[in-house]
């Protein structure tokens, strides 16, 4: 147990119960944990959640968004396995899942057998597709991407690529929690549960909504993000002297004046020709070289505090290890301190909202496999002899200390 939070949490008393893995789902779930619910996650015994043991790309994923939960790891196949996992749905306030189409109600616990359980529940469903003619494929989010013109967007002409990190996957299980909250709102009034859903191919359409509004203003497809007719004369990576590179924008007219200042242009600041922002993209070919070549004579680290001095949005070319030691994270108290099974202490960002002066952090390690199984047994009011029972049949396995 970590730290407990210094103010009441904003969901403080909701209890979650979660049948989800690899991304979408455990992010909504912490989403919620972060804010103060009680997220339980049922894994299946013995072995718990496969994403547990993922390696390359996906060795981050448990870490990451699985904070603040408990695990209760038991065996659905067995009748007293569900037995157990009724129980603990008919304490909850929330379920959700993630799995492929139909499997949750193939265990008999789909929505309409939750319901008829505990008609206050509300259920939330992070699917591929919401219903329609692809609600039965498999999606992940590499899919959605190549599906929706996202990895079109992202890469060079002829060579789409996803983007560098599972934004579809993390915004449906963002998407997911706003839908709870919203489903706990209104149930303080009508007192009813409902059945809420995201799919993944909705979330990647609803991020390149402004490519096909472009089509639509501008009469012209949009083109990928490599090869776009900038917005803005000046909004690009430059390499500096000391073989680094720095990204740098100018977007409004007062920025530009502060740009030409900073940056020793004064004849371009009194230009006519270049007062305003679309004159200076139809001089971009004019301008563009030129700036190339003075941020070339100057190290990084005087670009960007000639940037910072005259309030021009910039950044280093960052990977993402390097903000381990970033120090707005650091000093702003964002990252959330955790502690590894092997005990080494880690650190990873928070989420990325404030209430009221308060920072939501880690009040719960990552859960090992089946840690919180006695605990919740107990309070459902399991003898000790049953426990001891439900552990010898294999039926439930709590994590040795």
């Amino acid at each position: 147990m970590l730290q407990p939070s210094e103010k009441p949490l904003p969901l403080a008393g909701i209890r979650v119960i979660e049948f989800v893995h690899m991304v979408m789902g455990p992010s909504c779930g912490l989403v919620l944990a972060d804010l103060g619910a009680e997220v339980i996650k049922v894994e299946p015994a013995p072995a718990g959640d496969n994403t547990r043991r993922l390696k390359g790309s996906g060795a981050g994923y448990w870490m990451t968004y699985n904070r603040n939960k408990k695990s209760f790891a038991v065996d659905m196949k067995t009748p007293e396995g569900m037995a157990a996992v009724l129980k603990l749905i008919a304490s909850a306030d929330v379920v959700t899942e993630n799995f492929r189409p139909g499997a949750m109600e193939k265990l008999g616990l789909g929505y309409e057998h939750v319901k008829a359980l505990k008609p206050s529940i509300i259920y939330s469903s992070m699917k591929g597709f919401l219903p329609g003619p692809y609600d039965q494929r498999t999606a992940l989010d590499e899919v959605v991407q190549m599906m929706t013109g996202l990895a079109y967007m992202t890469g060079p002409v002829g060579r789409p690529l996803r983007a560098g990190a599972s934004v579809n996957d993390v915004m449906g299980g963002m998407f997911s929690a706003i839908s709870i909250l919203a489903a706990l709102y209104q149930r303080n009034s009508t007192g009813a549960g409902q059945f809420v859903q995201t799919g993944l191919f909705e979330n990647s359409a609803f991020l390149v909504a402004q490519h096909m509004m472009q089509k639509v203003v501008t009469g012209k497809a949009a083109a990928p993000m490599p090869n776009r007719l900038s917005a803005w004369a000046i909004y690009d990576v430059f390499a500096t002297a000391d073989d680094e590179q720095v990204f740098l924008g100018v977007v409004s007219d007062g920025q530009w004046q502060a740009f030409c200042s900073a940056f020793e242009f004064a004849e371009w600041a009194v230009d006519p020709d270049l007062a305003q922002n679309n004159q200076r993209v139809q001089a971009r070919e004019r301008i563009l070289p030129l700036v190339i070549e003075r941020l070339g004579q100057l190290g990084k680290a005087e670009v960007m505090a000639r940037c910072e001095a005259a309030g021009l949005p910039f950044s280093p070319i960052q990977r993402p290890e390097d903000l381990f030691e970033d120090r707005h994270l650091n000093e702003s108290g964002g990252m959330v301190d955790l502690t590894l099974a092997d005990g080494e202490a880690v650190k990873v960002p928070m989420l990325p909202l404030q209430m009221d002066g308060q920072r939501f952090g880690a009040r719960l390690n990552v859960p090992e496999l089946g840690s919180h199984t006695v605990e919740l047994l107990r309070e459902m009011d399991y003898s000790p002899e049953q426990i001891v029972a439900l552990q010898q049949a294999r039926v439930v396995r709590q994590q040795e200390s």
